[in-house]
């Protein structure tokens, strides 16, 4: 019950597979201090099923990693972990905000069954076109992110 209680106080998010990417490629950068606050458990990242199998298809791609400085083991050690950290939520209502790239629809039906109040993704723009608005919840990049994060 403790344990359920504290994770109630960490902030949930989404983090789309694309800034799991950019950490991964880049040692520097926002994408890699996000992961970092997950790892850490400053923030608690929510999965469901379509985000989980993102994630493992991504993985898979070793052309996409091939200049990045850990090898496929390293990678999936890492999504481990990040896994180890995280909520996961069952979607049982399909909000469908019919954004222009389909495959991103999950990523707000996931924050709103996860209670999740920020969807991080390098993609921003293509989150501007939903149908269906909600407005307790802020889509932003890793960098605009961690900006808000820092002020009072």
């Amino acid at each position: 019950m403790i344990a359920y209680m504290l994770s109630l106080a960490v902030v949930r998010l989404v983090l789309d597979t694309s800034v799991f990417i950019s950490a991964v490629r880049n040692a520097e950068g926002a994408p890699r201090a996000v992961l970092r606050l997950a790892l850490q458990g400053d923030v608690r990242p929510v999965f469901g099923n379509a985000l989980f199998s993102g994630y493992e298809a991504v993985l898979s791609r070793d052309a996409l990693f091939a200049s990045a400085p850990i090898d496929a083991a390293a990678r999936g050690a890492l999504f481990d972990a990040l896994l180890s950290v995280s909520d996961w939520a069952n979607i049982y209502f399909l909000w469908r905000p019919n954004l222009p790239d389909d495959g991103d629809n999950h990523l707000i039906e996931l924050a709103l069954a996860a209670g999740a109040k920020t969807i991080i993704t390098k993609n921003v723009r293509d989150f501007r076109g939903a149908e269906l608005r909600f407005p307790g919840l802020s889509i932003r990049t890793a960098a605009e992110y961690l900006q808000e994060r820092k002020q009072p």
